[in-house]
C-alpha cells in the first residue's frame, strides 16, 4: 500500500507539470486548496440541500470567499439519471444555476451505488483541485466548518490520513424491528456486537490516498 501510494502521488505531479505546460489544450492547472467538501446528495433530497444551504454552507459571494481566503471548497456532489436530459437532469441544471454549488459526477445515480459514486467523486476532485483533504459527508449532516477545518490542520504533515467515525452496535436478529440483520447468524451468538468498523456518514481522507484511489479505481 506504501509503495503504490508513493507511485499514485508520483504519477500526479507528472499530471501536474503536464497540466501547467504551455498547451492550452490541456486546460487550466489543478487549482491549490486546503481542503474540498464533497456533499452526497441525490435528485429527490433538495429540502436536505436547502438545509444545509440555510445553515453551515455559505453561499453566493460568501461561497468564493471562502474558497478564496480559506481554500475550502464545498459542493454538493451528484450524477446524472440514467436518461439524459430528463426531469431530475434539469431541475439540477436549474438548481445549479440559480446556487452554484453542484459537482456533476460522470455516474449514474442509484442507491446500489454509492461506492462507485464516491470513489468518482474523489478521482473528479482530485483531477479539478490540488488540495490537501478531501472530505465526503452526506446531505443529512450538518457541519462545523471551522472546527472541521482545525482537525484538518492538525494533521497537514502526516501521510496517509483517514480521518473519521468508528462506530459499533448490537447486531439486531428480530425481524420485527428496524435495522434487522438477515445474515445475523455470521455475528455470533444472539446479543453480539458489530465489529467496530468506519462509519460512511462524514470522513476526510489526504491528497495521497485521494491520489491513490483517483488513480486505482
Amino acid at each position: 500500500m506504501e509503495l503504490a501510494a508513493t507511485r499514485s502521488t508520483q504519477e500526479m505531479k507528472v499530471a501536474d507539470q503536464s497540466s501547467n505546460s504551455s498547451h492550452p489544450q490541456n486546460g487550466p492547472p489543478r487549482k491549490k486548496v486546503f481542503v474540498v467538501i464533497g456533499i452526497n446528495t441525490a435528485f429527490s433530497s433538495r429540502k436536505r440541500r436547502d438545509s444545509v444551504r440555510e445553515t453551515w454552507m455559505p453561499q453566493g459571494d460568501k461561497l468564493l470567499r471562502l474558497e478564496k481566503e480559506k481554500g475550502i471548497v464545498v459542493r454538493f456532489m451528484i450524477g446524472h439519471s440514467a436518461t439524459s436530459n430528463s426531469i431530475l437532469d434539469r431541475a439540477i441544471d436549474s438548481e445549479e444555476a440559480q446556487h452554484k454549488d453542484f459537482l456533476r459526477l460522470e455516474h449514474v445515480e442509484g442507491y446500489h451505488e454509492l461506492s462507485a459514486k464516491t470513489k468518482i467523486f474523489f478521482s473528479t476532485a482530485v483531477a479539478k483541485w490540488d488540495a490537501d483533504f478531501y472530505v465526503k459527508v452526506d446531505d443529512d449532516v450538518h457541519v462545523n466548518l471551522g472546527m472541521l477545518a482545525a482537525t484538518l490542520a492538525r494533521h497537514r504533515s502526516k501521510p496517509r490520513i483517514y480521518i473519521g467515525c468508528m462506530k459499533s452496535g448490537p447486531v439486531l436478529a428480530q425481524k420485527t424491528v428496524k435495522y434487522h440483520e438477515p445474515e445475523y447468524w455470521k455475528f455470533g451468538e444472539e446479543g453480539n456486537k458489530y465489529f467496530r468498523h468506519a462509519t460512511g456518514q462524514i470522513y476526510a481522507i489526504s491528497k495521497d490516498l485521494a491520489t491513490y484511489i483517483s488513480i486505482n479505481q
